[in-house]
């Protein structure tokens, strides 16, 4: 069952003594730490570096501080679990330290590195393997008690994007949410922020065919998160490439908060703030 944008109640998770509220959509901004990610990989030279972006991306009007140590794009390398903490540590108490107030997401789908980075001061574990990567995962997060951003994906970043099949991939989708939503349930968890996953195990038309459907995701009592930045979705499309994708990411998260986007996740901070101001205004005329 969908609900109109403006009749979602709003929902607030405790985290670290803070308080996330989804009154308004939220700006999570992507900072990786990786030399292989599709858009941004090797971006960083040193902690400064950084520091300096974190700091621009805050100013802007970034919500949410999302580290990723390991990259996800199709085809990516598995690293380590080893490697993957030692670029987090670098960087995350850094940052915890420098930015007291701004939530700090990280991005794993490894249970350890959940836990590990928790106990550095990370407030949101963002799961790309939606629980499916490390079979601990659910209960680490149900012990953390911190949001916890549920993505679907089909299959692995090794193998997602080799066949993608679905019989209706927005209800395929919902199956799988909601079985989910019951295992987390069951353990007592309920801080979930739910990721359709675009991109992750799903053709050119799968995403499209999400995004249009994308509303029937926010009849749940939890947020819904759109990551559609600079992605592959929109380059097929319009023929741009990820270095210049940023007006058709705006167009398609225009959509999405059309839709209901309760979040964005986004490289292009400012962009984004300004596309929720231009969406909010039109609907609130």
């Amino acid at each position: 069952m969908s609900t109109k944008n403006n009749e979602i109640k709003p929902i607030e998770y405790s985290c670290n003594g803070k308080i996330i509220t989804f009154n308004k959509p939220l700006i999570m901004a992507i900072v990786n730490m990786t030399p292989d990610s599709f858009y941004d990989g090797g971006k960083y030279d040193s902690e400064k570096d950084v520091l300096s972006d974190v700091a621009e991306k805050i100013k802007q009007g970034a919500h949410i501080i999302d580290l990723g140590a390991a990259s996800s794009r199709p085809n990516a390398l598995e690293i380590s679990a080893e490697e993957e903490w030692k670029r987090l540590a670098l960087i995350l108490p850094i940052i915890r330290k420098t930015f007291p107030e701004i939530l700090i997401s990280v991005d794993t789908y490894r249970a350890d590195i959940a836990r590990r980075s928790a106990e550095y001061g990370a407030d949101i574990i963002n799961d790309i393997g939606g629980g499916n990567l490390d079979a601990n995962m659910f209960c680490t997060i149900a012990q953390l008690d911190l949001p916890y951003v549920l993505m679907h994906i089909q299959g692995n970043p090794q193998t997602m994007q080799l066949h993608p099949s679905y019989q209706k991939v927005v209800k395929d989708i919902q199956a799988v949410f909601e079985e989910k939503i019951k295992t987390l349930k069951a353990l007592n968890f309920t801080k979930l922020i739910l990721d359709p996953g675009f991109g992750f195990g799903k053709s050119l038309e799968h995403n499209y065919e999400l995004l249009k459907g994308f509303r029937d995701f926010t009849g749940y009592e939890f947020p819904v998160l759109a990551g559609l930045s600079r992605k592959g979705m929109i380059n097929k499309v319009i023929g741009t490439n990820p270095v210049s994708a940023l007006n058709g990411t705006t167009v398609l998260n225009t959509i999405a908060l059309l839709n209901g986007a309760r979040m964005l996740r986004v490289h292009d901070v400012l962009e984004a703030k300004q596309a929720i101001e231009l969406v909010q205004f039109y609907q609130n005329v």
